[in-house]
């Protein structure tokens, strides 16, 4: 393959750093050359090479074909994107935060979107204008609050401390992002219940044009799901061998499946313990499972209710299943298209 392929990743912000050591752990770890450069690879794929833009602005480069594939987040694929640009992974379990609506916590009754309907009517009865609403995410926040029923509003385009709004006076309610809700806090305002208007996370998304028609992209892209999707199931799995004294394989098998937590992704493997212990004492097996990691310690449990010793744990690393499951959704969400 010599055709390159350009994936765009976020150079600054709090995508920035997470993202390459997502990377990283995909085993798609990203060389960069000099660290003031905007460039890089993925010695992983020769032909993939990496730009470093502005979270908003990978969106706009592959929206048109500068860059072929691009990881940022989803709130900002919701507000710039356009039918060019397609969402192949919505959750890539890192980044985590909402878009939401925050009013002064001095507005006691004021506590879901319905009584913010109230307050906007109000406003525009008693002061004869708009609720005014400071966000940069003009088009997300402008559907939303249609949608909730608030249509007298205004929208307060600000590009600087969006929370600091309501208290310098030229917006009464903000839109912004929130994470943990320390900075809201932090400048006396609260969410609303149900004013939730994205729940975002870092994302992958690709040119649907480039997708359709090139050959290469696809196959690059297929590598690189294969990895992406193997390594966040991985991290939901362990490995667990425990060594087992019995009569059979088949006798232990049975002991070891009698509980849920232990039949793993695909039953139990047993192998038999050659040693003089075994001589000595009596046949032992080894028994291997792959397991959740959330069920691990009750797993544990269970082998060591069935004579276990010796139990050993790792994580799995990759999981590799019959086929990308992320890759069948996006062959399927691109034949829908055509």
């Amino acid at each position: 393959m010599d055709k390159q392929i350009t994936m765009a990743l976020p150079s600054k912000g709090a995508l920035a750093g997470p993202t390459l050591e997502f990377l990283k752990f995909c085993g798609l770890k990203v060389w960069k050359p000099n660290p003031r450069q905007y460039t890089g690879e993925i010695p992983a794929i020769p032909q993939m090479n990496v730009m470093f833009q502005r979270v908003k602005d990978i969106v706009y480069k592959v929206a048109d074909g500068t860059a072929q594939l691009g990881i940022t987040g989803l709130d900002v694929v919701h507000e710039y994107s356009d039918e060019n640009v397609v969402v192949i992974h919505d959750d890539l379990e890192y980044g985590h935060c909402e878009l939401v609506v925050a009013v002064p916590e001095s507005w006691l009754d004021v506590e879901d979107m319905a009584d913010l309907v109230d307050v906007s009517l109000d406003i525009r009865r008693t002061q004869q204008r708009d609720l005014r609403v400071a966000t940069t995410y003009t088009h997300s926040t402008r559907q939303f609050l249609h949608e909730q029923g608030i249509h007298h509003f205004s929208l307060v385009k600000a590009d600087g401390a969006v929370e600091a709004a309501p208290t310098l006076g030229y917006a009464d309610v903000v839109v912004d992002l929130a994470q943990t809700g320390t900075t809201l806090r932090e400048n006396r305002l609260k969410t609303l219940a149900g004013g939730t208007v994205i729940s975002s996370q870092a994302c992958l998304i690709g040119n649907r044009e480039a997708l359709l028609g090139d050959d290469t992209l696809m196959q690059t892209l297929e590598t690189t799901l294969e990895l992406m999707d193997a390594s966040m199931l991985g991290k939901r799995y362990y490995h667990l061998t425990a060594n087992i004294q019995g009569d059979s394989p088949e006798s232990i098998a049975e002991q070891v499946l009698e509980n849920p937590v232990t039949s793993g992704l695909q039953g139990p493997s047993i192998a038999r313990v050659y040693g003089r212990q075994a001589a000595t004492e009596g046949q032992w097996y080894t028994v291997t499972v792959v397991v959740r990691q959330k069920d691990l310690l009750a797993a544990v449990a269970h082998l060591r209710s069935i004579g276990g010793t010796q139990t050993t744990t790792y994580p799995a690393g990759f999981v590799f299943m019959q086929q990308s499951t992320t890759l069948q959704r996006l062959q399927q969400k691109l034949t829908q298209s055509v």
